[in-house]
Order: C-alpha cells, then sequence, then structure tokens
C-alpha cells in the first residue's frame, strides 16, 4: 500500500480485523481449495466505524473496492501470524470484499433504483438493483491481469483489461513509469507466469412485473459475475445485486448499430427467493379475521362463501369456479417421505369451456391475489415460452427463463393451454408434478425450480361431446390431464331458469338501492383483505388429518379404484394426493390447523366436479350454473349424508396406508 493509498488502505486494513476477524480466521484454517474466498461487510458497520472512508468506498468504488481486497490481504497476513501453527492454516491468494448495503442509508431510491429508472449519473457509484433472472450464461476464464517490464527502465507494471473493448488487454503507449525521469518509452517485454485469470459468467436480470404498472415493459441489463460469484444464481432466482455500472460496446453483429450499453459489474449478490415480496399482515388485520370466524362460528360455511363471493365479484354466481380457485391459490402441504422423495403442496386448476364463460377473468383476478405472478399464453410470452430454452447472445449460448420458471414460489396463469409448443409439452410433466426442470441444451446442463402453481384456461376442441372423455374434447394428453388436481368444465347450455336470473343480476346492477347493497357487502373484503387472508392462511396453517378424514378419503378412495378401469387405474393414486391436497387447504381456508370430516367432503365434491361422469353424485351438473345458496350449511348436511351412503358399501376393501401421502 504505497502513496496516496496508504493512508485508506492501512484504515481498511484495521476496519477488518477488528470487524471481521472471524471471518479472516475461517478463510486461512479453510481446506477447502477454491480459487477465491469472500469476506462480507456490512456498509451500515463501516459507516459507523468511519464515515468518511463509507462515503468514499461509495462515491469511488472503482478505486477503493481493488484497495478494499489489497486491504484484505494485508489483513490475513496479519491474522496469519497468530495461527501459522495451526493445522490447514495457510495464506490465500485470492480473497475479495463484498459489500452488503442491507439495513443501510443506500437502500433508496437514489441509490437503489429499479432497472429501467437507471441513468447516465448512476454511472461509477456503488448501485444496487433489484430483479428476476431471465439469462445465465456458461462459466468461462478470463484473464484479470498481465505483467510487462520496461526494456528500457526497467520498470515493471500491471495492465488490466478493459470493460470496453470486450476485456482484452491491450499495452500502453508509454512506459506509465512515475519516476523523476519520465521514460516514454514504448518497447516492452511480457513477464512469463505473471497471468491472473477469473471465473467468469454473464447472467441478466429483469425487473419485476408485480411493481410495474399496466402497460410497462419490464426492463433488462446484464450483470457480470467474477470469481466467487459465479455460478451462485441461476435462471428465474430472485436478486439483489451491488456493484458498479459502466458501458461497453455491445457486439459487433452485421446489420446491427453498434451502441454503448451499460453492464453492471456484480461486487455483491444476494438470492431473495425465501423473501418472494411477501405481503405485509399487521396485527390488527390478524385480528379482523380470528373475530370474523368467531362471528360466524355456529355457521362455519357461510363464512366461507362470504369469502369466496369477493373472489372475481363482477361474475355472477360460479360456486365451484371461485372454491376451486380459493383452494388452488392457498394450496395444501409439501410431504417429504424417508428417503428424500417430495409431494408437491401445490394444486394445479385448469377450466375448460366454451368462449363467454369467464376464464380469462378468473385467471386475471387470481394473478392479483398471489403475491408473486405470470400471465401468458400457451405460445408463451418470450422465446423460452413456458419452460426453459437455449438461445444464443453474441455468440454464446444462455438460458432463457420461461414463464413456469420465472412464477417459481408464485402463480403461473396460462390462457389457451392447449396451443403449447412442442417441447414445452415436453418438459411441462415434470415441471408440474416434480416441479423442477431438467435442462441438457446447448452444453448447458442444469435443473431449475418451478415450485408454482399452474391454473390454466382451454377451450374444447369443437363441439364438447360428455360421452367422450376430456382428452377427446381437448388437445390434451391423459398424463398431462392428471397432473391437474381440478379440471372443471363450464358449458354454456340452454338453462331458462339460470338465464332469468342472470339477466336479472345484470339489470339489478343499474338501480341504485341494490347497487349500494352490493357494495356493502364487498366492503367485507375488499381485493387487499382477500389477499392477505390468502397470504396468511397459505403460511400460517400446517393441518394435520383427523381420523374421520382419513376414513372419509381412503373409502372415496377405494371407491375409485374399483370403478376406474384398468388404463384409468394408474391415476388415481395421483386422485389420492390430489385429494389430502384439497382437504388440507380447505381447512387453510376455514381458519384451522385441523383437517375434518367437513374438509374431506368437501374436497370429494370438487374432485367430483371434475368428472364427467360421478362414482358419487348420479348427475354432477354443470359447474357454470352452481350458485351461492342461502343457507350452505344445510346444503352440506344433505350432501354429506348421500355421500357417506354411497361411500358405506366398500368398507370390506382393503385398507389403504394413506399415512404414506401425508405430513
Amino acid at each position: 500500500m504505497e502513496g496516496q493509498a496508504a493512508g485508506p488502505g492501512k484504515e481498511l486494513a484495521a476496519f477488518l480485523i477488528r470487524r471481521c476477524s472471524d471471518q479472516l480466521r475461517s478463510v486461512i484454517l479453510s481446506p477447502d481449495p477454491r480459487h477465491s474466498y469472500s469476506l462480507y461487510v456490512d456498509y451500515a458497520e463501516l459507516m459507523d466505524d468511519n464515515q468518511q472512508l463509507a462515503y468514499l468506498v461509495f462515491s469511488q468504488p472503482s478505486e477503493f473496492l481493488p484497495l478494499f481486497d489489497d486491504a484484505a490481504k494485508w489483513a490475513e497476513k496479519v491474522v496469519y501470524g497468530d495461527l501459522r501453527n495451526c493445522e490447514n492454516a495457510s495464506v490465500k491468494e485470492m480473497v475479495h470484499v463484498r459489500i452488503n448495503i442491507s439495513g443501510s442509508p443506500l437502500e433508496c431510491p437514489e441509490t437503489c433504483p429499479t432497472i429501467g429508472r437507471i441513468r447516465a449519473k448512476h454511472r461509477g457509484i456503488l448501485l444496487t438493483v433489484k430483479g428476476t433472472v431471465v439469462r445465465s450464461g456458461a462459466v468461462k476464464m478470463i484473464e484479470g491481469e498481465r505483467e510487462f517490464i520496461c526494456k528500457k527502465c526497467k520498470h515493471r507494471f500491471k495492465v488490466y483489461p478493459d470493460l470496453e473493448t470486450s476485456n482484452s488487454i491491450t499495452q500502453p503507449l508509454s512506459c506509465p513509469s512515475q519516476n523523476f525521469r519520465v521514460c516514454e518509452s514504448t518497447s516492452f517485454q511480457f513477464i512469463e507466469n505473471t497471468i491472473v485469470c477469473h471465473d467468469y459468467q454473464e447472467i441478466k436480470i429483469q425487473e419485476s412485473t408485480q411493481l410495474l404498472g399496466v402497460g410497462a415493459i419490464p426492463r433488462s441489463i446484464p450483470v457480470i459475475l467474477k470469481d466467487d460469484l459465479v455460478d451462485v444464481v441461476k435462471a428465474g432466482d430472485d436478486v439483489i445485486v451491488t456493484g458498479i455500472l459502466t458501458a461497453r460496446w455491445s457486439s459487433d453483429l452485421k446489420d446491427v448499430r453498434c451502441d454503448l450499453e451499460p453492464v453492471l459489474v456484480a461486487n455483491h449478490v444476494r438470492r431473495t427467493n425465501e423473501l418472494r415480496s411477501g405481503i405485509d399482515i399487521p396485527d390488527e388485520v390478524i385480528m379482523t379475521f380470528k373475530k370474523f370466524w368467531f362471528d360466524f362460528k355456529d355457521s362455519p360455511l357461510k363464512g366461507r362463501n362470504a369469502i369466496l363471493q369477493a373472489i372475481c365479484p363482477q361474475i355472477f354466481g360460479l360456486f365451484t369456479v371461485k372454491l376451486a380457485v380459493a383452494l388452488t391459490l392457498i394450496g395444501g402441504v409439501q410431504h417429504v417421505d424417508a428417503s428424500g422423495t417430495k409431494v408437491r403442496g401445490e394444486s394445479h386448476l385448469l377450466l375448460v369451456g366454451d368462449p363467454g364463460t369467464g376464464k380469462s377473468q378468473f385467471l386475471k383476478f387470481a394473478a392479483k391475489l398471489s403475491n408473486r405472478s405470470v400471465i401468458t399464453t400457451g405460445l408463451g410470452s418470450t422465446s423460452a415460452g413456458l419452460t426453459v430454452t437455449a438461445v444464443k447472445d453474441g455468440g454464446e449460448w444462455m438460458l432463457e427463463a420461461g414463464a413456469l420458471v420465472l412464477a417459481d414460489g408464485g402463480l403461473c396463469c396460462i390462457d389457451e393451454f392447449d396451443s403449447m409448443r412442442e417441447h414445452d409439452r415436453a418438459t411441462i410433466h415434470e415441471a408440474m408434478e416434480q416441479q423442477t426442470i431438467s435442462v441438457a441444451k446447448a452444453g448447458l446442463v442444469t435443473t431449475l425450480s418451478t415450485k408454482t402453481i399452474v391454473f390454466g384456461a382451454t377451450n374444447p376442441k369443437g363441439q364438447y361431446d360428455p360421452t367422450q372423455p376430456l382428452s377427446v374434447n381437448t388437445a390434451l394428453s391423459g398424463p398431462l390431464l392428471s397432473r391437474f388436481d381440478i379440471v372443471i368444465v363450464l358449458l354454456d347450455t340452454k338453462n331458462p331458469e339460470w338465464d332469468a336470473v342472470v339477466s336479472s343480476h345484470i339489470l339489478a346492477e343499474d338501480e341504485p338501492e341494490k347497487d349500494k347493497a352490493e357494495e356493502d357487502r364487498a366492503r367485507v373484503w375488499p381485493l387487499e383483505m382477500l389477499r392477505r387472508y390468502i397470504y396468511f392462511a397459505k403460511g400460517h396453517f400446517k393441518p394435520v388429518l383427523t381420523k374421520e378424514a382419513e376414513r372419509v378419503i381412503t373409502s372415496y378412495y377405494q371407491l375409485q379404484r374399483r370403478s376406474a378401469t384398468q388404463n384409468a387405474a394408474r391415476t388415481t393414486v395421483r386422485m389420492l394426493e390430489s385429494l389430502i391436497r384439497l382437504a388440507q387447504a380447505h381447512a387453510k381456508l376455514m381458519f384451522r390447523n385441523e383437517v375434518t370430516r367437513l374438509d374431506a367432503i368437501t374436497a370429494i365434491l370438487c374432485i367430483e366436479a371434475s368428472m364427467t361422469t360421478s362414482a358419487i353424485v348420479d348427475s354432477a351438473g354443470n359447474a357454470l350454473h352452481s350458485n351461492f345458496t342461502e343457507n350452505p350449511d344445510q346444503e352440506y348436511a344433505k350432501q354429506e349424508s348421500l355421500i357417506l351412503e354411497k361411500l358405506r358399501f366398500v368398507d370390506d376393501f382393503p385398507d389403504v396406508n394413506i399415512r404414506e401421502h401425508v405430513t
């Protein structure tokens, strides 16, 4: 640490010894022969220790971050003096200081802008951006520095790559010697074995669509990762990246204008997948939920229906669909058995119906209820389609995330589900059941997470024929349809009574008194309150099946096994898992940690609504004409007695170990 940098360099080294001594000891004693190590420094701590130094790191990171790395090497040697006799103790060659701005004043819009608001004024400062990784390139090796010696004055100096010229190293025009005599030589000799190489990877992050207004286009920015930062994130991950904004010339492609494009050279990367844009729920709101269920303790299904009526309130009736949407968004409980095999807790829903039956309206409303959602069509909103694809960018192959990967941890709404691309049809089975996508394209081999709820909508193929199976009426295969927990068919059949009720409802919207009554009911569960309720119920409750619920589900499963054909029997195990998920979801919806007989029978009714021929109900009816009853508890009592009566004759069937499928 010579010259002008000696003062700040010593202060930085002293700070690292005081605040990062434990990390330094871990690096020195680490037996891992990694190429590089990191020391993590909280910017808030640096500000408390030395505000002037903290400001210099923020305002001149290109100069002071390398100085921080040099200080880390000096501090490492100081700490090594006390540990030299310990086993595995050694001084590591490459140690980087990573600045974490979390909890510091740098978490403000000026220094942490959205990607779309990055401007030239942000160049050269310590900048932080948030987004989702949409592309990840292969890890490469680049030359980080090379040492030369002047043939005239024998001055040794290092030359670094220039980012603006694609990381190429060019010799200086003259000798950079700062001695009392100016050398001005142009003849240099490369010194052997002085090349320092770095791991190098480029990713592209895109701003979250949840934070954008209607009509806004999500912007993206390339990010350069080096050394220990490579391969820490993959496509679909939510990240917070702190680094230095610079510019480089775009690739020299035919018929494409060469421009300076912004690029972020990362210093610190933090994955935030576990913090998926959570919804804030104050304690008073939770108390409101508890009071709501206390008021409906004598008629719980009436309380449940009050919640369901807030789902897509502009559509009259459709009780079955609204119940299915609520259960799908809330989901069940993920189960991991002793061998490590996971049974997903997320449910999937498919609406098959004639045009004009409100399918797209439900998709859009469900996206508003989820804290993270992506809406697309079967053809896909990008070249990546629904899953993932390999694209060539500037001569390099990169993975581009599709809708299911970008919706990881949330909801993926897919309209025109039957119009999927061919490569999506081959991979979506794994994405929906195992909740991963295995990729082996263009030499890029990886596995991406797709822990997402799939909500699809499609039209029937021609005129819907109730006598034919669903796979014939749609362009979807049987194995793909079996991935959906609930498949609801909405047929626009002629029903004079229903048409009269709907027309009366639409015409009544113009009457002031009835309109005011509708507003009073809507005030109970506005959209934001419904979002909070679903988010709280989904994360707070982990319901467990009671013995009574187990008996009902087991009996129904046995009935289905007996009535199923040989080919259909393969899908009934998957149906059993769907039953358990839906029963758990209904218990969460009812604000309980226990799955009762009521939840099990409601799950059975949802499964029955997915079948063209019912094993329980003689006439399943049309879900499009299902409406909210005035006394749902009394209606449920009739349905319960009917289902229990039908299930009695299967008691002699061999027992099923339902515990294998639940927590």
